[in-house]
């Protein structure tokens, strides 16, 4: 099989597997460009049995490499820290193995949830959990035992707190987030507390590089008021459009003075639970 039917096969597994590890569109087909590369060098390529393992093992380590090289950087970050937005139509087409990123594990709240977990462990959980690798292959993937594997997913599972169950679907979503925009045009407060939970919490990343709130904001009231003087300050200079935001109906933002903020959502049944913005310009340059 020659380098280009590899990476039109594998590429979409790649990317959403290096998009997971990292939290980074652009990091990620950067990462999924220098496999190929790497794969292409090697001598005896032909002889590779599973070039499906042997790919994502490339793309695991490096992936690894880049998680330990920038973890000082993290520590740094100015405000709360949250994953570039994908949107539907990136890396998109109509191969079925697309569907990997249309799954809950692609969301945001997901998303900060393996951030929670080292770069071993997150490597780990992904490939068995999402990929469903086995632990002999995973143990492979990482030089690992696969009993070592087996432990480390199984602690993992038991600690994540995630419950797509409780997520209303997708047309639910869309539905209540063009009713959570149109009340606040409308200035419908009684409308917005429906919509939304009494514990939501708000959390902005502008990387200090423009206007947001530099800790999260929990409760009902505040984040109301907080996003009420956002419109009052910006009114009459907003262009909203609707658009898919890591898997699930999202919002995008524009100002008049080319500023530009993405909101994604969690929700806890039908309401709103968590709201995400992502204004950091450096985190938004592979949008259109």
């Amino acid at each position: 099989m020659c380098v280009e039917t590899l990476y039109k096969t594998y590429q979409p597994l790649l990317f959403s597997l290096a998009y997971r590890m990292l939290g980074s569109v652009m990091d990620s087909e950067d990462i999924v460009q220098e496999a190929f590369i790497a794969f292409n060098q090697l001598p005896n390529r032909e002889t590779i049995e599973n070039k499906r393992a042997y790919l994502c093992k490339i793309v695991t380590n490096r992936c690894l490499d880049l998680i330990r090289s920038s973890a000082k950087k993290r520590e740094v970050y100015v405000g709360p820290w949250l994953p570039e937005p994908l949107l539907e139509k990136e890396n998109s087409t109509n191969d079925p193995s697309q569907a990997l990123l249309q799954q809950e594990s692609i969301s945001t709240a997901y998303l900060l949830l393996l951030q929670q977990l080292n770069a071993n462990e997150r490597a780990v959980f992904l490939l068995r959990e999402v990929f469903h690798y086995s632990y002999d292959e995973i143990a492979e993937i990482l030089d690992k035992s696969s009993a070592n594997c087996r432990q480390i997913f199984h602690r993992i599972k038991k600690s994540m707190d995630f419950s797509p169950e409780q997520q209303p679907s997708v047309s639910i979503m869309e539905s209540k987030i063009k009713e959570f925009v149109q009340s606040f045009i409308n200035g419908d407060i009684t409308q917005i507390l429906e919509l939304v939970s009494e514990d939501i919490a708000m959390y902005a990343d502008g990387g200090g590089k423009v206007p947001t709130a530099r800790v999260p904001i929990f409760g009902a009231a505040r984040v109301i008021q907080l996003l009420k003087n956002l419109l009052k300050k910006y009114e009459g200079k907003l262009t909203f459009s609707f658009a898919s935001i890591n898997g699930i109906p999202g919002l995008i933002l524009a100002t008049d003075d080319d500023l530009k903020y993405v909101y994604s959502f969690a929700f806890n049944r039908d309401r709103i639970q968590n709201i995400y913005i992502v204004g950091n310009p450096d985190k938004l340059r592979h949008l259109p």
